[in-house]
């Protein structure tokens, strides 16, 4: 070659050696910051797909740090309702030490009694104090709101044939003015427990007269215990019903009389179950003088009453009695049915649940199918009982359960059912935090995992690769050098044909 103009060799040498002071240049960014990927130009496809990973990984943590705090939150509440059962549990005991008449002086009595005030004052205070930063989480503030009804009636008074409404879970749609609506349709009603049964007494022609021919001694026997009652002869079904009444708060069986008493309208004594559903009975066994009072099926009857077949939403509904639960992805609710509705064939009532409740988004996805909901009910002393029997603030001093009242088994009964109350709410929670937000952390944090696996996997730099590309480039820099400098003193041996 001996052309001095273009120097060809010199342009090809300077090409590679840029194209190699490239690839160091690459291999140092990527060993420096780590990256496979630091601008679109390396990967364009690569970083489409790192970034969407990158996104999820974003929502995935977030998601996690949700259901964290929502454990944080359901542990607050936690504290307080086991701090209240533990209270409740005090108020029994001291119930049931009081009821030992005999065995306390009346100071013993009145301290126990100032002991029960300083104690409904507690539950009200801890139900008003438990709370998460400035959030109250037991005094009905994370209940769910209805239209409809009042779920919060102590008395139950309801035009929608409903006297209590417990919503444990229902997922709402977040749009403003969207409700979710419960429709209760019950398709056969619960019955009560009955006994129909006659006195064999009679009048001076020989007709009926609605008495006992004899002296008669029986036992009645219901859901909540027994009662032996003896009559004497001559005994009126009113007189038998009156003393059966007497003791139904003990036995949970009462009586009434049926039919005018007369020859064309002989009266039947009813003995029914106070109660409605499978777990309410009545039994009676004649113990003396079996042929002074006539019952259907012998001298030692029982029979059951029988639980209805109700729906909710189209879905088949538990039910015991008057007492209706239903349970899905959507909606948890518990029902109690007045006797009238819960009773009847065919009877139809619905509410609206129009939002309130504990809401967390626990998913990466934010909508209605990542929302997960939880209703926590007030547990002051107002609310706590159930309106058959009352309710526990009604055991502070001057009221009608205190104990000057002697009213010890309804007391017992009330704080007993505040006390399933409480246990059932404390078992709803654990369960939200065991079987919802504990497998979610899980789960959401394998996904992390797997997540961040396939972005780096895409996005990260190999270092034993790019240190490897970096050697092999420092090498192809330093040998392009060196033939750049050659090829451009190469012209130069032209001189020698000028006579140099």
């Amino acid at each position: 070659m001996t052309r001095i103009n273009t120097n060809v060799e010199s342009l090809i040498a300077r090409r590679n050696l840029n194209a190699n002071y490239s690839a160091m240049d690459t291999a140092l960014q990527r060993l420096s910051t780590g990256l496979r990927i630091n601008t679109g130009k390396d990967d364009p496809a690569g970083l489409i797909a790192s970034e969407t990973l990158r996104s999820r990984m974003t929502a995935i943590t977030q998601a996690i740090d949700n259901a964290t705090r929502a454990d944080t939150v359901v542990n607050i509440a936690e504290g307080g309702l086991q701090e209240i059962s533990s209270l409740l549990l005090e108020i029994e005991g001291l119930i049931d030490r009081t009821a030992n008449e005999a065995g306390l002086t009346e100071d013993e009595i009145a301290a126990n009694q100032l002991q029960i005030d300083a104690i409904l004052q507690s539950i009200d205070r801890l139900a008003n104090a438990t709370a998460f930063g400035d959030k109250k989480l037991l005094n009905g503030t994370l209940d769910f709101n209805t239209s409809g009804i009042n779920i919060n009636e102590p008395t139950g008074a309801s035009v929608s044939h409903l006297e209590k409404v417990k919503i444990n879970a229902a997922k709402i749609p977040t749009t403003s003015g969207a409700y979710r609506q419960v429709t209760v349709n019950v398709v056969t009603g619960s019955d009560f427990a009955f006994i129909s049964a006659a006195g064999t007494g009679t009048d001076g022609t020989g007709v009926a007269d609605g008495t006992i021919s004899n002296t008669l001694t029986i036992q009645v026997r219901g859901k909540h215990g027994s009662e032996i009652l003896s009559f004497a002869s001559g005994t009126s079904h009113a007189e038998i019903a009156t003393a059966i009444n007497a003791s139904k708060d003990l036995t949970g069986v009462s009586a009434v009389v049926s039919g005018a008493g007369t020859a064309a309208s002989p009266s039947n004594l009813i003995m029914s179950s106070t109660e409605y559903g499978s777990n309410a009975f009545v039994s009676v066994a004649i113990l003396e003088n079996a042929a002074a009072f006539s019952m259907p099926g012998g001298t030692d009857v029982i029979d059951y009453g029988t639980d209805g077949t109700i729906t909710v939403n189209g879905t088949n509904a538990t039910v015991s009695g008057l007492d209706v639960s239903v349970r899905s992805n959507s909606l948890s609710v518990d029902l109690v049915l007045d006797a009238s509705f819960g009773s009847t064939n065919g009877g139809s009532t619905s509410f609206e649940i129009t939002g309130g409740g504990a809401l967390f988004s626990i998913s990466p996805d934010v909508g209605l199918a990542g929302m997960e909901t939880i209703g926590i009910q007030e547990v002051s002393t107002g609310q706590l009982g159930h309106s058959g029997v009352g309710y526990i603030s009604s055991l502070g001093s001057g009221l009608t359960n205190s104990l000057a009242s002697r009213n010890y088994t309804t007391a017992q009964r009330i704080v007993r059912e505040a006390i399933s109350q409480v246990a059932s709410l404390r078992g709803r929670v654990g369960a939200f935090q065991k079987n919802t937000l504990s497998t979610t952390i899980n789960s959401l944090s394998v996904a992390r995992e797997n997540v961040t696996a396939a972005e780096s996997a895409i996005r990260d730099a190999d270092f034993a690769s790019e240190t490897s590309n970096l050697t092999r480039a420092q090498i192809l820099v330093n040998s392009s050098t060196a033939v750049l400098q050659i090829a451009n003193t190469k012209p130069q041996n032209v001189l020698a044909l000028l006579g140099g």
